[in-house]
């Protein structure tokens, strides 16, 4: 059964005539609910020390500076004040249409990094500080910028600038966002669509080395190498993702919920969210639903 309603849909400002929109503000608190849009967004905040960011099931404390790309078009997020004492709360947010890059042109080899940026985005991209320090005279500039060609050409030089810095943080579990995500690697493809497909079950090492033609003990150096997780922990994430989107869509019970991902063992499924996670499955649903709005 179905429990969505209570997840804010946001109309934005967005015109269609326009390449993005952009309010520059000056705040002392966070109070707008969690939500989604279609749109994708650029938001940056300073001085917001102790605010909590959610993006998807990922839940962080976020620091002065804070810069984060989200183009999931169903990934919820939100900025909760939560810990942040700031009078002096600056947020920059950036809201642009994926047709900003029609299809031949986002394809052109200038736009490679771009393009990639766009995807891994899709569970929302967390920047590293040197690259918030990298654009942060641009976004500054950015809404007071009264030409319009010249304000669309310093965007995209801040995307293309973001784009270069390969240690953003993915947030959101691909799972909990309902985005497939695969590696270069075609063996590694045939293993993630495996997973991806298979992971209710009990999934065996030996079947998924067989089915690339490696040996058990080269495939789980290989896979790591590839993928940066090992198997076990790489389907553990997996399960975690899909068991956090039934907490926030469902009202299947915690039980229900931890045999329908694969776990085989209601405690060690609550051990292994607890871990990953940081609340058991239980908070985390109450956590989650406290923050929506019906509309």
């Amino acid at each position: 059964m179905e429990n969505q309603n209570y997840i804010m849909r946001e109309i934005t400002p967005l015109s269609e005539r326009d390449c993005f929109y952009i309010a520059d503000r000056r705040k002392t608190e966070f109070t707008y609910p969690i939500h989604c849009h279609a749109e994708y967004e650029l938001n940056f905040t300073e001085h917001a020390s102790g605010v909590r960011r959610v993006v998807g099931d990922s839940t962080e404390i976020i620091g002065d500076y804070d810069l984060v790309l989200i183009t999931g078009k169903e990934l919820e997020h939100v900025w909760e004040q939560h810990e942040c004492t700031s009078k002096e709360i600056r947020e920059i947010t950036i809201q642009f249409s994926s047709n900003l890059f029609f299809k031949d042109f986002i394809n052109k080899s200038q736009f490679d990094s771009i393009r990639r940026m766009l995807e891994r985005a899709q569970c929302g991209l967390s920047f590293p500080m040197q690259a918030i320090m990298k654009v942060y005279n641009w976004l500054d500039k950015l809404a007071s910028e009264e030409q319009g060609f010249y304000a669309v050409m310093n965007f995209l030089r801040i995307l293309y600038e973001l784009s270069l810095y390969e240690d953003a943080k993915v947030l959101s579990s691909s799972s909990f966002a309902k985005i497939e995500t695969f590696a270069d690697s075609r063996r590694v493809q045939r293993v993630q669509k495996y997973v991806a497909e298979h992971y209710q079950e009990n999934i065996r090492l030996n079947t998924l080395a067989d089915m690339v033609g490696m040996t058990p003990v080269a495939f789980s150096r290989f896979f790591r190498l590839r993928t940066g997780k090992t198997l076990s922990d790489y389907i553990i994430d997996i399960r975690i993702g899909f068991a956090s989107r039934l907490l926030v869509d469902s009202v299947m019970s915690i039980a229900e919920i931890c045999y329908e991902c694969g776990f085989n063992n209601l405690s060690n499924f609550n051990r292994m969210f607890k871990r990953k996670k940081g609340c058991a499955p239980k908070e985390f649903r109450e956590n989650y639903r406290k923050k929506k709005l019906v509309v």
